[in-house]
């Protein structure tokens, strides 16, 4: 069932040039005005004429099984259906008379017959549509009775009814229960239709006919992603939210944002007091458009998990208990040991870590915190090791440190590059959308080494598997482009009036040489040169060209050259600055894209300005009323460095767990470890929090209010739903702590530090809470020259005037493989969990992924006597782990895979400090490792889990 507080129009909205054709008719007598192409159902509809339905919802195709929407039309025949009716100029629709009525009745009458009499399965109080339209015709009776043949009876007589199915209770999340199921099949076109699986189907002809996942199997077994569109479009309570039956019906709903993936889909949280009961995509989201995945629509319980922390703590070292303090206690006391830091070690010897989890008004409060109170450049934020290198790449090239697209533009691209990214498991409902372009028509180009779900799926097809060898995605761009150039499919008018003319020209002759043709590279990238050739013609010449890329492209050593590259490729084709190209970064975390806009790089001041311009600088200063530092703070491994050193001792680190996340783990603790006050400001009792002295206990988002900004630069509101169970937002800490080191900050409320986001940073100048509540969203640049935002960026010229070319040198990782370590290790994400997986991993999530698999080629794993399931070995030059053995035929001999979601895992463990050379991105996705049979964890493993033991039981025992 769809959210309590949105409207049905019956069908969707017409998103045509028809639409530009209004045409004129007459529902019920009343004058009506829609577009061209609009059914007679929504027509009525927008001037709230209700016309009875079942089969009909506007995320779905017009399907007209039901027959219970039948109008009358002048001068038609018959009884159309007012769903799959479009519109006529001068048409005369009646929708209410007693021939209608009579026919609507006998409609419901066939229903009922055939459905629980006293719906036992419904939830409390629940909305049934099939209720409301019997409630709707007048339906007092029903003449055929129940004692017939049904699919609701368990058995008659004690006899078994072979048409009885039992309710399936698989899935965590909802139940199936085809007794209350009418077989509108809203289910089945909304999985084919809005999510692409095509995992639900009618099974069985005429009365036998009945809705079955798979083949016939339970929902968990199923390939179903449980994404929830099916239980959105139930019209009864056949599908059902296990937590509506549970704690009953919402009484009230807030629109917020997804604090998951970096598509920012926006929500209903349904609640029932200050309980949430149900998350529901919202149907005006302009990021998902009312769809979700099962991390965003049904993983909220971590908010209210036994686990949380929400009392503050100190202690004076790591090997004692903590001690629960009062908030004032636990402010002063980390003022106190920050100066005190400062006064024995200097200035710069504390810094801060911002969240791609907390708001752009948080993390704006947290790099003043560091720039205004502590009194230096030493701010960093884990896009350092994610996609610092688009920042960089896209900034020297474009003149933008950001995506070029909406994601809506997708829908008219024609030719889909994916490289590095695996978007239904990493962005499932962007995902959707791409897949819905593809069965439409689109080509699809795919570079990575697996084969991910999107190289063949349900009616989609790759045209072109690059299944380069990891670490050669530059290589592998250079050859692209030498096709492009050497055959003469360069866009030489886009050129020669957007692009740089000396800047192309040496492109144009690096490119150009032999040593990047395919057939050169083919030996570092393992792709046939014959493949490469063909995905570049195609790109060239195929329509609209987009390119959409993920941490398969920026966790690279040369993670900064492959943006350059890509970057390179679309101007070279034309393909940017209109909708169905561009350049599209697909940004891991829900705010990974405003935590870098927000100035938390040590370079850089908001608006990703560097500090050492004095008239930005000044702008800050004049408004802050403080002396800002010139020189740059400290990165991430800088400050591990420094506290090795002994010259870093203390960090403030919000929202994110740099002890599980960042690369070569035993390097990061022993950094921690060197440090005298770590402050975590966190949910949890994550990795780093064990490394802590205090603990400030944060909030969820449901417990702000906000903004977080996507990967298409769209500012969205997250709202407040409930009371932060700690007693602070993240911001109201933040201000906290800065008071009490003595620089001042007074915010009332979060859109106040938005005001002061829109003064300082002239891309976001136009934005501010009003304005957000009065589009639904913004995507920046939002200012003067674009009041409404800019879901395109570059149409008429580059933000830095002409476009420039950049030279992209193939450069081999110093990572390699050798007789000890013959394999490459690469890492990526599932769909069910996110992350570090500190919000996933509490959650029934874990029923599809409970822990981290080592996947494996078949002759890599014969060669090794490995089985699935085996216990294996994966030792590399920076340490060693015990994963279980997943043999796929996805991977390609030499290479393996695995998540990062567990901490036990050690994933981190073995991949080693090499990082992009312009941005310190570690290399998560190229690691020399070997692999061996084992029968027990590692030395790190068990270790580590003593060592983590110990710290839950320093937190069990704290002192109140």
């Amino acid at each position: 069932m769809r959210s309590i507080d949105d409207n049905d129009y019956g069908t969707p909205a017409i998103h045509s040039l028809d639409s530009l054709k209004p045409v004129q008719l007459e529902i019920d007598g009343v004058a009506v005005r829609v577009p061209a192409g609009t059914s007679v159902m929504r027509a009525a509809a927008t001037h709230r004429i209700d016309i009875p339905r079942l089969c009909a919802t506007d995320t779905l195709d017009a399907f007209g099984s039901c027959r219970l929407c039948l109008v009358q039309i002048e001068g038609m025949k018959g009884y159309p259906a007012s769903c799959t009716t479009p519109v006529a100029e001068g048409m005369k629709v009646t929708t209410q008379s007693a021939k209608l009525g009579e026919i609507r009745r006998g409609v419901i009458e066939l229903y009922v017959s055939d459905h629980a009499p006293d719906c036992v399965g419904c939830a409390p109080g629940g909305r049934c549509e099939l209720q409301e339209m019997a409630a709707a015709v007048g339906l007092e009776r029903n003449r055929y009775g129940i004692d017939g043949a049904n699919h609701f009876r368990a058995e008659h007589d004690g006899i078994a009814n072979p048409l009885f199915v039992a309710s399936d209770a698989s899935n965590p999340y909802f139940r199936f229960d085809p007794a209350q199921c009418i077989v509108c099949s809203r289910c089945v076109r909304a999985c084919d239709e809005v999510q692409g699986t095509f995992a639900l189907t009618i099974e069985g002809r005429g009365f036998e006919s009945r809705v079955v996942a798979s083949q016939d199997e339970s929902f968990l077994a199923s390939e179903c992603v449980s994404c929830g569109a099916c239980v959105q479009a139930c019209p009864t309570t056949a599908l059902l939210e296990k937590s509506i039956i549970e704690k009953g019906q919402p009484e009230r709903s807030v629109v917020t944002t997804c604090a998951y993936c970096g598509v920012g889909c926006s929500f209903r949280a349904e609640v029932r007091g200050e309980e949430i009961v149900r998350m529901v995509p919202h149907i005006d989201g302009k990021a998902n458009h009312g769809h979700s995945c099962v991390k965003g629509r049904f993983a909220i319980g971590y908010a209210t998990h036994s686990e949380r922390i929400t009392t503050p703590m100190i202690r004076a070292s790591i090997n004692d208990p903590w001690q629960e303090v009062s908030w004032d206690t636990a402010i002063a006391h980390t003022a106190r040991e920050f100066r005190r830091i400062q006064a024995e070690h200097g200035r710069d010897a504390i810094g801060g870590i911002t969240s791609s989890r907390c708001t752009n008004e948080e993390t704006w409060l947290v790099q003043k915190l560091v720039r205004a109170a502590f009194g230096n450049n030493n701010v960093d934020t884990c896009a350092r090791v994610c996609h610092s290198p688009t920042g960089y790449g896209l900034k020297a090239t474009l003149g933008e440190s950001a995506g070029t697209q909406d994601f809506d533009s997708v829908d008219e691209a024609d030719v889909i590059f994916v490289i590095g990214a695996n978007p239904t498991d990493a962005h499932p409902v962007f995902a959707s959308q791409m897949k819905r372009r593809l069965r439409q028509g689109a080509k699809l180009i795919i570079a990575d080494p697996r084969s991910i779900d999107l190289v063949r799926s349900p009616h989609v097809q790759a045209e072109h598997l690059l299944k380069l060898r990891p670490g050669t995605n530059v290589a592998l761009l250079n050859a692209l482009a030498h096709v492009i150039v050497v055959e003469g499919l360069v866009d030489e008018a886009f050129v020669a009036l957007r692009c740089e003319a000396d800047a192309f020209a040496r492109w144009k002759a690096f490119v150009g040489d032999p040593r990047n043709s395919p057939e050169v590279s083919e030996s570092a990238t393992g792709v046939p040169a014959a493949q490469v050739r063909a995905a570049a013609r195609l790109f060239a010449t195929g329509g609209n060209a987009a390119i959409y890329y993920g941490l398969g492209v920026t966790e690279h050593s040369q993670g900064s050259t492959a943006v350059m590259a890509i970057a390179n490729l679309a101007m070279a084709t034309g393909n940017i600055g209109r909708r169905g190209v561009g350049v599209n970064p697909l940004r891991g975390q829900n705010n990974v894209q405003g935590s870098c806009d927000m100035g938390s790089f040590p370079h850089e001041l908001p608006g990703y300005r560097h500090v050492s311009d004095s008239s930005v600088r000044g702008s800050f200063e004049h408004d802050w009323n403080v002396s800002l530092r010139a020189d740059p703070g400290l990165r991430i491994p800088n400050m591990f460095e420094a506290a090795l050193d002994g010259e870093f001792k203390g960090l403030y680190v919000e929202g994110e767990d740099i002890a599980q996340s960042d690369p070569n783990t035993r390097h990061v603790t022993a950094a921690l470890s060197a440090m005298e006050c770590i402050v975590v400001q966190d949910l949890f009792l994550n990795e780093t929090a064990k490394f802590a002295h205090v603990f400030l206990p944060g909030s969820t988002f449901l417990e702000k209010d906000g903004t977080f900004t996507n990967a298409e630069r769209r500012i969205s509101r997250v709202r407040r739903v409930m009371a932060p169970k700690s007693g602070y937002a993240d911001w109201e800490i933040t201000q906290l702590l800065s008071n009490a080191l003595g620089y001042p900050m007074a915010y009332a409320h979060p859109s106040e530090i938005m005001d002061e986001i829109a003064r300082l940073t002239p891309t976001f100048a136009g934005v501010s809470y009003a304005r957000i509540d009065e589009l639904g969203s913004i995507q920046w640049p939002c200012n003067a020259e674009a009041p409404d935002g800019t879901p395109t960026m570059h149409v008429d010229e580059f933000v830095r005037g002409k476009g420039r070319f950049m030279l992209t040198e193939y450069v081999p990782t110093t990572e390699k493989v050798n007789a000890k370590f013959p394999l490459i290790l690469t890492t990526g994400r599932i769909l069910s969990q996110y992350n570090v997986g500190a919000q996933t991993r509490r959650t029934p999530n874990t029923v599809w992924h409970g822990e981290d698999l080592l996947e494996i080629h078949p002759h890599d794993a014969e060669q090794r006597g490995i089985g699935d399931g085996d216990w294996v070995g994966i030792a590399s030059r920076a340490g060693d782990t015990v994963l279980r053995a997943q043999i796929s035929e996805r991977m390609q001999p030499g290479v393996v895979y695995t998540t990062f979601h567990f901490p036990f895992s050690g994933a981190n463990v073995i991949t080693t400090e090499n990082s992009d050379w312009a941005t310190n991105c570690p290399e998560y996705k190229v690691t020399a490792v070997e692999c061996t049979r084992v029968s027990q964890p590692s030395d790190w493993q068990q270790r580590y889990r003593a060592f983590s033991e110990t710290q839950q039981q320093l937190l069990h025992n704290r002192h109140t």
